[in-house]
């Protein structure tokens, strides 16, 4: 091959990796972009709802449950986290679909259908005069959030066993980075108004309409990208011909290769206990350090940040060096050393230090078990495989943060946070189980 070819072929894989990865930005930004504004989502849309509207019922109920002191500021993030676990379901749900579905008919393909459905959803949020259409546009941003194991999956076409973990690491920071941006969009850009006045109708404009409309324009830009560059994947010949159905996916796992339920088993236990102690970090804050509303975001950019520089440099250049399997070893010790510093400390100093092994935990453990699940796949069942994958990690962000804001109403901060450190514990016990992938391309079954 001419040294022109090559150059070609690396200008054209560059594109590649360049559409996936906005993909999963894009992804995460429309997730968290919403985050700080849910206070003022419920202050606005409240009055404007019915009294015997859902949003008025589910107010009534969450208002049943918190805490007399501070109970605005409990109620609005309950409300957050209601908002964010429909849309962890609905991902539980959409993942596997998508990704087999892509393993039949390639990633391309899928990635236009579901990067359309993300814009038609942020399209219905700039539009969401009434709390319903809202609710509508977060369950088909949700559903088609699913995509992220499409992206995935063409990670794994395009990597070899030995820059896997590089290829997923990219991934991972695309998560940091969306994490990080979201909430900055979504404060930013509610601070511009699109008019002065609003009606009642269902659609019309809303104070929120500006950050909506970014999330919009960065979606249609996606759109055009892959339909414009992003060549396929997924060669004719790897595709898979059956549709596995993966019975049982809850009580399996969603897949019938005994490594990767091992793997996924491990994932479920991680990010059940992350995501619950994620969710009540803003409450630990308030108690510990009196952290006000505008003092929050730094925890969450911290965080994202010690993530991004994770996954973007230790485990993208060292990852299949050091070994997938041990960096999700190393990282679930230290998620379980920063919750336990969490559980405890009562300084700035111990309490970002705490935060700052979660955010390193984090970064270890995500890339490391998605390059270890692909490698445990056939290569016609990538789709499938990481369909599950992030299912199972979406099943965990919808349940966990009922499991940790239980405890913390129930028990108090500190059993909370030692509850999901013993998890990390038993999810690191599973991890010395699995298996090293082998050295050679699976087998397509």
């Amino acid at each position: 091959m001419s040294g022109t070819d090559e150059s070609a072929n690396a200008s054209t894989s560059k594109r590649r990796v360049g559409v996936i990865w906005l993909t999963v930005f894009i992804d995460l930004v429309g997730f968290s972009i919403i985050f700080p504004i849910f206070p003022a989502m419920l202050e606005w849309y409240l009055p404007r709802a019915g009294e015997n509207s859902f949003l008025h019922a589910l107010i009534g109920a969450l208002e049943s449950v918190v805490p007399p002191g501070h109970r605005d500021f409990y109620v609005a993030v309950l409300f957050g986290g209601f908002l964010g676990s429909l849309y962890s379901f609905l991902q539980f749900l959409a993942a596997p679909l998508w990704g087999r579905l892509s393993d039949r008919h390639g990633r391309r393909r899928i990635l236009l259908i579901t990067t359309t459905g993300t814009a038609l959803a942020y399209f219905l949020w700039v539009l969401s005069g009434q709390f319903w259409v809202l609710l509508v546009s977060r369950f088909l941003a949700g559903v088609m959030a699913g995509n992220i194991a499409v992206a995935t999956a063409a990670i794994a076409d395009l990597t070899d066993r030995e820059n896997r973990s590089r290829g997923m690491a990219l991934i991972g920071v695309a998560f940091g980075l969306g994490f990080i941006l979201g909430p900055v969009l979504g404060g930013l850009g509610s601070l511009v108004q699109l008019t002065d006045s609003y009606g009642e109708a269902a659609f019309a404009l809303n104070p929120f309409s500006f950050p909506a409309l970014l999330a919009l324009l960065l979606s249609l830009a996606n759109v055009f990208w892959i339909w414009r560059v992003f060549p396929e994947t997924l060669a004719e010949e790897n595709r898979s011909a059956r549709d596995d159905g993966e019975k049982r996916p809850l009580l399996r796992f969603g897949s019938r290769l005994p490594d990767v339920r091992r793997g996924l088993r491990v994932y479920f236990l991680f990010i059940f206990a992350f995501s619950g102690m994620e969710f009540t970090l803003t409450f630990l804050a308030l108690e510990r350090l009196a952290y006000d509303a505008h003092q929050m975001p730094l925890l969450f950019l911290f965080v994202g940040i010690v993530l991004a520089l994770t996954q973007g440099f230790l485990v993208r250049r060292y990852g299949h060096q050091f070994g997938e399997r041990n960096f999700v070893t190393l990282g679930l010790l230290s998620s379980f050393i920063g919750l336990i510093l969490l559980s405890y400390g009562d300084t700035t100093l111990i309490f970002y230090g705490g935060l700052g092994f979660l955010g390193f935990g984090v970064g270890c453990v995500s890339p490391s078990l998605a390059s270890l699940v692909s490698l445990y796949t056939p290569i016609d069942r990538q789709g499938a495989t990481q369909g599950s994958f992030r299912s199972t990690g979406a099943l965990g962000r919808a349940l966990g943060p009922f499991f940790g804001a239980g405890l913390f109403g129930l028990l108090g901060s500190s059993p909370a946070y030692l509850a999901a450190a013993s998890l990390m514990v038993l999810a690191g016990f599973f991890s010395l189980l699995l298996p090293k992938p082998d050295q050679s391309d699976p087998l397509r079954t």
